[in-house]
């Protein structure tokens, strides 16, 4: 069976993961603060946070940006529906904008013209999508955004290792915080780095940083400097400047248990230790798809060779899409569709989205399909993959 995405866990990833079981934290220890440090060195940003999972990730993010039943956010709808989701959960409203037909990213000039067409002030904040690990050109976002007063929160899940190179030919990784308010990435076993379950928020924004610390936990502080309570829990009297007793905590507002563990970011650790090994994998594995189809009249498009493509996935439009997916399938080859328009998903018609709203997303969907990529993919493995999809269309 050859899936379109893998987990790789290395004999030094299970003894990590030994190590921490054997220590004395399962949970809120130390390995999970070197974890956060490690990934924002990987990164470039100054502060991480590591979640139970991506979509936690975005719950939280959305909660430190202030969307509440108020805001209006902006996201493409070429993406998985955790994207969209977290404004929901936070009260708020999602508009979709369409994508670029050759980046399939959203389309900056499309976006600007939704934007337009609303009274000012309508949104709050634009969600990209660093869609298969393709970045975003968020230079170019950011500019739009300013123009609005917007926020940026990155969706980076597809794209750690990623980056694309801005005015000044300075190279800018996915998440790294110079453009973006916040980025999320997902540790999800398809993912480049894989912990099981897991997320991590990245920011440069030190005030967004102790309030993602602080909604990750409950709500609840242990920094004395954040107290506000001035009674005195040891016997019920004022307490005296700065005289706290040492299990005193507060809650600050309604937090979430939104915890990693230790052992998740010991995992974590070592395969950071070999997340740039596998972007050239990837990488590699890119190439010979897109050499091998490059000219084959059956193939509309192609996901092809792109500087800073982090290749989570690597996608090509068919003719005859349905028909290829299920013969491969029937030859054990698991592609997969990524992804059914947001805007289609019955929840999201129910609250007035329709076919049509989004034609270029829409196209896409009709022919997109993913085809396996992961850095232990072989090259048996591959060319049988190539040759299936060939074989197929003769």
């Amino acid at each position: 069976m050859i899936p379109y995405g893998k987990q790789n866990i290395t004999e030094e990833d299970i003894k990590a993961v030994t190590e921490a079981l054997k220590g004395d934290f399962l949970t809120q220890g130390p390995t999970i603060l070197a974890f956060e440090k490690a990934f924002s060195d990987y990164i470039g940003c100054k502060y991480s946070v590591a979640v139970s999972n991506g979509t936690a990730a975005l719950h939280l993010s959305a909660l430190a940006l202030g969307v509440n039943e108020n805001s209006k956010v902006l996201t493409t709808p070429l993406t998985f529906a955790a994207s969209a989701n977290c404004i929901r959960y936070c009260g708020g409203q999602i508009v979709f904008s369409d994508i670029d037909e050759d980046t399939y990213l959203i389309d900056i000039p499309q976006l600007q013209k939704v934007i337009e067409s609303h009274p000012k002030g309508t949104f709050s904040g634009i969600i990209p999508v660093d869609f298969a690990g393709r970045a975003v050109n968020l230079e170019a976002l950011k500019d739009l955004a300013d123009q609005h007063n917007l926020w940026i929160l990155e969706d980076a899940c597809h794209a750690p290792g990623g980056y694309f190179i801005d005015s000044k030919g300075i190279k800018q990784n996915c998440g790294n915080g110079k453009y973006a308010d916040l980025a999320i990435f997902s540790f999800h076993p398809v993912k480049h780095i894989a912990t099981g379950e897991g997320g991590m928020i990245t920011t440069n924004d030190e005030k967004l940083y102790q309030k993602l610390l602080t909604l990750r936990t409950h709500g609840i502080t242990r920094d004395k400097e954040l107290f506000e309570n001035t009674v005195d829990f040891a016997n019920g009297t004022e307490k005296n400047q700065g005289d706290y007793p040492g299990w005193y905590m507060e809650m600050k507002e309604l937090g979430y248990n939104y915890r990693f563990t230790d052992f998740q970011a010991a995992l974590g650790i070592s395969q950071l230790k070999r997340a740039n090994q596998g972007i050239e994998r990837r990488t590699a594995i890119a190439v010979k798809y897109y050499e091998s189809f490059i000219g084959e009249d059956f193939i509309k498009n192609q996901s092809g060779v792109v500087e800073g493509h982090a290749y989570h996935l690597y996608v090509i439009k068919v003719k005859d899409r349905l028909g290829l997916y299920n013969y491969l399938r029937e030859q054990n080859i698991f592609a997969q569709i990524h992804y059914i328009p947001c805007h289609l998903m019955p929840y999201y018609k129910q609250l007035g989205w329709k076919t049509g709203d989004l034609p270029v997303a829409e196209a896409y969907y009709k022919d997109c399909i993913s085809l396996p990529m992961y850095p232990t993919l072989t090259e048996e493995e591959q060319d049988f993959v190539i040759r299936m999809i060939k074989e197929y269309y003769v």
